[in-house]
C-alpha cells in the first residue's frame, strides 16, 4: 500500500502449544507499517474450545499457581535436555503467553522470534489475588540465529488480561528499547494495549 506499507491477509490453523490440538482456524490482515513500529493486525478465529473451557483451563493453571506453599522460582526452564519440571509447567505456560506480546512488538517483516528458554523466573508475592512473576527469558531471533534476552514482568489474574512488561538487550547491541505494558490471556495473546501497572 504505497506510503503506508505492505499488508497481509493470512489463513492458518491454531493448535494447543501444550497438547498439540486442533484449537481452531482463523483470518488475519497483518498490515508492516513504513515507520518502525509494530505491525497493525486485525484477527477472528473460529475456537475448537468454548469460552467457559478456556476459562476452566485459565483456573486450573491459577489454582496450581497459588497451592504452592512458597513462591516459585526456577532457573533453565526447558533444561538441556528439552524437560519441564511439572511444577513449573504453569511458569512456563505464562512464559510462551507473556513472551508472544515481546515477539509480536518486536516482529517486523524480515525478523521473527521464537521462546527459546527461560533463563530464571521468581514469583512475587501480592497481598491480592494477582500472581506476578519476573521472568529472563531467551529469545531466539529468526533468521539472524541471535539469541536475545529480555526481562518481562508478568501479572495475571484469571478474567483479567496478562499484564506484561519488557526490558530486552541484545548480544550484538547494548540495550534496545522496551515496552509500557501488553495485555493478553494466558489462553491466548491480545494485541490490546493496557496502562502501565
Amino acid at each position: 500500500i504505497p506510503e503506508s506499507g505492505h499488508k497481509y491477509y493470512l489463513q492458518f490453523s491454531t493448535e494447543d502449544y501444550r497438547t498439540g490440538e486442533d484449537a481452531g482456524n482463523c483470518l488475519a490482515t497483518v498490515l508492516y507499517p513504513k515507520k518502525k513500529s509494530p505491525p497493525v493486525v486485525s484477527i477472528k478465529c473460529s475456537q475448537t474450545k468454548d469460552q467457559k473451557e478456556i476459562q476452566e483451563e485459565d483456573n486450573r493453571l491459577y489454582q496450581r499457581i497459588r497451592q504452592q506453599s512458597k513462591p516459585i522460582t526456577g532457573n533453565n526452564i526447558p533444561d538441556s535436555y528439552g524437560n519441564i519440571e511439572p511444577a513449573l509447567e504453569p511458569v512456563w505456560a505464562l512464559a510462551v503467553a507473556g513472551s508472544s506480546s515481546i515477539m509480536w512488538e518486536k516482529s517486523t517483516e524480515t525478523l521473527g522470534y521464537f521462546l527459546a528458554q527461560v533463563k530464571s523466573v521468581r514469583q512475587w508475592i501480592r497481598k491480592d489475588d494477582f500472581t506476578e512473576f519476573d521472568y529472563t527469558v531467551l529469545l531466539h531471533e529468526m533468521p539472524t540465529q541471535e539469541i536475545i534476552s529480555c526481562h518481562m514482568r508478568l501479572k495475571w489474574l484469571p478474567g483479567h488480561p496478562l499484564k506484561v512488561k519488557h526490558f530486552c538487550a541484545s548480544q550484538s547491541h547494548s540495550v534496545e528499547e522496551g515496552s509500557g505494558a501488553e495485555s493478553g490471556s494466558a489462553a491466548g495473546p491480545s494485541a490490546e494495549k493496557r496502562a502501565n501497572f
